[in-house]
């Protein structure tokens, strides 16, 4: 039986997410502040054509930047962050052909 993941409580505050970002040939992940990519820290990135031809290779870097991330909020803040869903980014943050 697959347990769901635990929900965000409503007063959860969010402090930071992981933005993932077609860019050109490549798609880089970033760490970002809620509703912002001003100040966005790169993490890491990997060749668009790799990961649009290997959905398993797409879902591995998924999770290695959702790590990368979930550790820097732990070492900065002691607290194991919850993940909510994806959203698709607002118009005003893609770039390229995001």
């Amino acid at each position: 039986m697959r347990r769901e993941p635990p929900k965000p409580s409503p007063d959860a505050a969010a402090i930071g997410r992981l933005a993932l970002r077609g860019e050109g040939p490549d798609w880089n992940a970033y760490y970002a502040m809620p509703h912002t990519m001003e100040g966005a820290l790169p993490l890491g990135s990997i060749k668009m054509a790799i990961v649009t031809a290997n959905p398993t290779l797409k879902q591995a870097f998924m999770a290695l930047m959702r790590d990368v991330v979930a550790a820097m909020i732990k070492d900065g803040t002691g607290i194991s962050p919850t993940w909510g869903n994806p959203e698709t980014a607002p118009e005003r943050e893609r770039s390229g052909n995001a």
